[in-house]
């Protein structure tokens, strides 16, 4: 989650270590039980701070930067060097607990090629 996102705060935040140098983070936002928004980021150690590889986000608030996931479909945003390098599209307008299991399972399918592509554009020798 980028600055911007922590001082919004979510509902519900959490991280998960998926490696020594790796982790996982998401956070929610509900009302009256439907998500208002939601991330799912996955952030590579590197240099002394956790720095974004990839992000899936809805936010019906869309002047926050976010993707409006019933409108748009789902995104994901590649973040090279600290910033947001590219979005690349993944699917059409869907209901947005669709969205998160979708988020979830191709962050799942694809990390271990985002985390490639980071240490490259890194210069990270393989761990």
């Amino acid at each position: 989650m980028t600055d911007d996102d922590l001082a919004r705060g979510y509902d519900r935040e959490w991280t998960a270590r998926v490696g020594q140098s790796i982790r996982r983070r998401f956070g929610y936002s509900h009302d009256r039980g439907e998500v208002t928004r939601f991330v799912l980021q996955l952030e590579y150690h590197h240099e002394d701070e956790w720095l974004p590889v990839v992000r899936y986000d809805h936010d019906e608030v869309t002047d926050h930067g976010g993707h409006d996931v019933t409108r748009e479909g789902l995104h994901i945003d590649v973040y090279r060097d600290g910033e947001k390098y590219e979005q690349q599209f993944i699917a059409p307008p869907m209901a947005v607990g669709v969205a998160i299991d979708l988020a979830e399972d191709h962050l799942r399918e694809n990390a271990p090629r985002f985390i490639r592509r980071f240490e490259q554009w890194h210069g990270i020798k393989n761990r």
